[in-house]
C-alpha cells in the first residue's frame, strides 16, 4: 500500500466508523416506537466512553488502583439506567491484565467502588428517592440501551484497530 493511501485511510476510516455508529444509534427511530428510557442509553454511552478514556490513559509499569476505583464508580452509576452494563467490568479487567497493569489491589479497588455505589443506592432506595432498577436486571426494556452503547463501543474499537494498523512509521 502506498504511503499516501495509508495516510488517507488512517484519517478516513475512523470517521466512517463513527458516522456508522451515529447512524446505528438513530436507526431504531425509523423502524419501531422506542420506549421512553431509550434516551438513557446515550447517558450510559457517555459514561462508558469516559471509562474507556480513564482506562486507556494508564501508563505501562504503573498501578491501576485509582483508575479501577473510578471505573467501578462510573459503571455502578451507569448501571442505574442500564443494569447489564456491569458486564463490561471483566472486559476492562482483561484489558488491564493484557497490559500487565492489573493486580489484586486493582481488583479490590473495583469491588470497593461497586460497594460504595451499592451502599448509596441502598440508602436512596430505602428513603424512596429512587426506584430499584436492579430488581429487573435482565428486563427486555433495558436491552434497548445497548444499541447506542454497543454501536459506540464498536466504533471506538474499529477506529482504534485501524489507527494502530495503519500508523505511519
Amino acid at each position: 500500500m502506498k504511503r499516501q493511501t495509508q495516510v488517507i485511510l488512517y484519517h478516513l476510516l475512523p470517521v466512517v466508523f463513527w458516522l456508522l455508529a451515529i447512524g446505528g444509534t438513530l436507526a431504531p427511530y425509523l423502524f419501531t416506537p422506542l420506549p421512553e428510557n431509550y434516551w438513557w442509553g446515550y447517558l450510559v454511552t457517555a459514561i462508558v466512553l469516559i471509562v474507556i478514556v480513564i482506562i486507556g490513559r494508564i501508563q505501562r509499569h504503573t498501578t491501576s488502583v485509582e483508575e479501577c476505583f473510578q471505573m467501578a464508580l462510573l459503571l455502578g452509576v451507569a448501571s442505574y439506567w442500564l443494569p447489564t452494563v456491569l458486564f463490561l467490568t471483566p472486559v476492562f479487567w482483561i484489558y488491564l491484565y493484557v497490559q500487565n497493569i492489573f493486580s489484586f489491589r486493582s481488583f479490590m479497588a473495583t469491588l470497593i467502588g461497586f460497594s460504595v455505589v451499592a451502599i448509596w443506592a441502598t440508602a436512596f432506595i430505602y428513603l424512596e428517592w429512587i426506584a430499584n432498577p436492579w430488581s429487573s436486571f435482565f428486563a427486555i426494556e433495558n436491552a434497548w440501551g445497548w444499541i447506542p452503547t454497543g454501536a459506540i463501543l464498536l466504533a471506538w474499537l474499529g477506529s482504534t484497530i485501524v489507527r494502530q494498523t495503519l500508523r505511519v512509521r
